[in-house]
């Protein structure tokens, strides 16, 4: 049978349109198939960090809080312990310093501590963060991990900056030049405690050896105890000493300010979390326990020896034993903290009270006796104690670790505060004159007095 051209056209020509709509059908149903294997098989992008407000409201409080520790906290504790007519001098330190720190700090301590180095990046941060350059309200610390505004996070730092030096203080109260002083913190913070916050919490080369330190045991008390240390040494004791009564003008001022330093602390330990979290409320439970273990451990001990249990014991006690669980609160249980305590008042005793006598040094307020043995202390424990049930981090834990970090930070403290101290001293002097002292600093150095 003849079929006319025409059909012949026709019928070939919807062959071919049937033959490609079934394989435009076969692509589409084809690439249906795939494009969920394909988008499963990317990997989806990573959410953008968002800040986290519950952590950057902790952040906040705890800022608030270590500030307190220092302003009015230390101030009044210290200031308690001396004589009246060196009171007002020594108030002064503490707010003098927080003043000088918080600008040094913001010029250059933060990016030398917490900014990236570089190739010297195990020893020191960079200078691309001077004066803040680059941080904006947008800027967020630990992007995925904590999110809490950068500033936050420096303004943290810069409380522990400013308590730090503060802390030295006490170990030359009562003899030393208000001009001194200021030179010195200035030199001290930049070459001395910069560089340790860095080591530890910087990204440096203690932290990435894996010594353990939470919130400050070797940056802020054993580094401040060790310079007080030297700062006694090289300026010699007080005019009278062992001869003048030496008694404290005011307790009350001091448990003042020791019950301020107990609560500050809450911000100084849970807050080292940078998260409201479990693990912050681990920290803050240590940092009770501890304490109160330290403060009865002191007054027992002292209780024992000396027959009568003194305000002044106590509170020095639980000083003791805020120090010892600071690089320990969020690597140790409760009952580690309860042990980190007991010992700490018991040593930091004998050690403020037995061996200076012995030695015959005069460390004021105790700075080394407290914060650079109790520091010492907490330091070693947290290698001993550390649980991984409360913190992943406890697992590399070791007590050698933690002696090369504690070594390290006194010979660099130690050296440079010595070093220091005779720049200052070949400036402008240490010391006021011997009629200077034995009137007192508050009207030597500043003009006033308490009536």
């Amino acid at each position: 049978m003849n079929i006319p051209s025409t059909l012949k056209t026709t019928g070939r020509a919807a062959l071919l349109g049937t033959l490609a709509l079934a394989a435009l059908g076969s692509v589409a149903a084809f690439a249906q198939e795939a494009a969920p294997a394909a988008a499963a098989a990317a990997p989806a992008a990573a959410p953008t960090p968002v800040l986290d407000t519950g952590n950057t409201a902790w952040m906040l409080t705890s800022t608030a809080l270590v500030l307190m520790m220092t302003i009015p906290g230390l101030a009044l504790f210290y200031g308690g312990m001396v004589r009246k007519k060196n009171v007002l001098a020594t108030v002064m330190q503490s707010f003098a310093i927080t003043c000088l720190v918080t600008v040094l700090w913001f010029m250059f301590g933060y990016s030398l501590a917490f900014s990236d180095g570089g190739g010297m990046n195990a020893y020191l941060g960079g200078t691309s963060k001077f004066f803040h350059h680059g941080i904006t309200t947008a800027s967020l610390w630990l992007p995925g991990v904590a999110n809490i505004p950068e500033f936050v996070f420096s303004m943290f730092q810069m409380t522990f900056a400013i308590i730090t030096p503060a802390l030295i203080a006490g170990a030359f109260a009562e003899r030393f030049k208000f001009s001194a002083l200021l030179i010195f913190m200035a030199l001290w913070l930049l070459i001395v405690y910069v560089p340790i916050a860095h080591w530890v919490w910087g990204g440096g080369f203690l932290g990435t050896a894996g010594v353990l330190d939470f919130a400050g045991g070797t940056v802020v008390h054993i580094n401040a105890g060790v310079a007080g240390l030297v700062c006694a040494l090289v300026l010699g004791k007080r005019e009278g000493y062992g001869t003048t009564n030496m008694a404290p003008h005011n307790l009350v001022y001091s448990v003042i300010g020791a019950s301020l330093l107990w609560v500050g602390w809450f911000g100084f330990n849970a807050g080292s979390e940078l998260a409201a979290d479990g693990l912050a409320g681990a920290a803050m439970l240590n940092t009770q326990v501890a304490t109160a273990a330290a403060a009865l451990a002191w007054m027992f001990a002292e209780w024992i020896i000396a027959k009568k249990p003194s305000v002044l014991g106590i509170i020095s006690g639980a000083v003791a034993g805020l120090v010892a669980v600071t690089p320990a609160s969020g690597f140790v249980n409760p009952t580690g903290a309860f042990i980190v305590g007991i010992v700490a008042g018991v040593v930091c005793y004998l050690s403020a009270v037995k061996v200076k006598h012995m030695f015959g040094y005069d460390d004021s307020l105790d700075a080394f006796g407290v914060h650079g043995v109790g520091g010492v202390v907490g330091a070693l424990l947290t290698g001993v104690l550390a649980d991984p049930a409360i913190n992943s981090l406890s697992s590399g834990a070791s007590l050698g670790k933690q002696i090369y970090g504690v070594a390290v930070t006194i010979i660099w403290t130690a050296v440079a505060t010595f070093v220091i101290l005779y720049v200052v001293k070949a400036l402008v002097g240490l010391r006021p004159t011997t009629q200077e002292e034995v009137e007192g600093l508050d009207i030597s150095q500043h003009g006033e007095v308490v009536p």
